[in-house]
């Protein structure tokens, strides 16, 4: 019995990326990633699948809340570059959503 095949869930790696096909993961790219969660979230963009999906408010809300952390851990520590583009994500982003927020109460 101890020499039972496991499952490494290594049959499904060709359905994964190829390495070179991905972005350099880098600060930018993990802001970018996470402010298109956000929109995907507010209905702005379709979701990866191609899906515009519906309006999902708590996760759009907790994916601001996460750069807002983000930015705090980060404070002095990021490029003048890095900082300008956390701190005008979060504005547009915190806009959309206050923007999408009310559109959603007033169809209730």
């Amino acid at each position: 019995m101890a020499n039972q095949p496991t499952d490494t869930g290594t049959e499904h790696d060709d359905d994964l990326p190829e390495e070179e096909d991905l972005p350099a993961l880098d600060f930018t790219t993990f802001v970018l990633s996470l402010s298109t969660t956000v929109l995907a979230s507010l209905g702005e963009i379709p979701e990866p699948d191609g899906v515009l999906h519906a309006v999902n408010l708590p996760v759009a809300r907790q994916t601001i809340d996460l750069l807002l952390l983000l930015q705090g851990k980060t404070k002095g520590n990021l490029t003048g570059e890095e900082e300008r583009l956390l701190n005008q994500m979060l504005l547009d982003l915190r806009m959309r959503y206050v923007d999408v927020a009310g559109r959603h109460d007033k169809g209730k």
